[in-house]
């Protein structure tokens, strides 16, 4: 499987660039939007295609025509304003589904939030990033698309363990972004997350294990 990752150069893209790279059974698409930033994923392997998320549906499903799925775990950073969220994480987001129906391409896995599925759970510092979140993952579960919605808690930059726990809904919690990572290579070797939404923390149960139990 060949799979675009928008947002490689973020903490969790390059961690499921490498994962992938590591893997038999899929070849890792790096999309990046400065010139620099492409070296460190073709020493890895991986194909690399050079794309801005602010620019047009078109450039990002020509980034997607060889690809069978998509991850979208850009994400404007924390420290920018809401303006930049909205055109990252929310229309950046739903650019990206566009593409990927352009491009005829069915599978799509997204990093959203925890909670944010909840309004009385939204960021009372930061709004606006909870509701692009959550605005981004309705208009992904009515996109048609294959999806598949992995809401982590609070990113750490600890090692992964390999354990989670994962639910609907959970309090929120902490998990290494190593973990949310191998969640998201293993969503996509487990058809049994399609169509699955779900809140994800550091937990006890092997990854592939609790992605069953969704």
């Amino acid at each position: 499987m060949n799979v675009l990752i928008i947002g490689s150069n973020g903490q969790i893209g390059q961690h499921v660039v490498r994962k992938i790279q590591d893997s038999n059974e899929h070849n890792a698409i790096a999309m990046v939007r400065k010139k620099e930033q492409m070296a460190q994923f073709e020493e890895q392997g991986a194909k690399t295609v050079l794309v801005d998320l602010e620019g047009s549906i078109d450039d990002i499903a020509g980034a997607a025509k060889s690809a069978d799925a998509v991850v979208f775990t850009a994400g404007s950073g924390g420290h920018t304003g809401a303006d930049k969220t909205m055109m990252i994480d929310l229309d950046g987001a739903i650019k990206s589904m566009e593409a990927a129906k352009q491009a005829g391409v069915k599978r799509f896995v997204i990093v959203s939030a925890i909670g944010v599925h909840h309004r009385d759970k939204w960021m009372s510092n930061a709004p606006y990033y909870s509701a692009a979140k959550y605005y981004a993952d309705v208009w992904l579960e009515k996109s048609g698309l294959d999806y598949t919605i992995i809401r982590p808690g609070g990113l750490v930059n600890d090692p992964g363990t390999g354990k989670v726990k994962v639910a609907v809904d959970l309090e929120r919690g902490q998990i290494p972004r190593e973990d949310v990572a191998s969640a998201i290579v293993a969503s996509l070797d487990d058809v049994h997350t399609i169509g699955k939404a779900f809140d994800m923390i550091g937990g006890e149960t092997p990854i592939e294990e609790a992605l069953k139990t969704l």
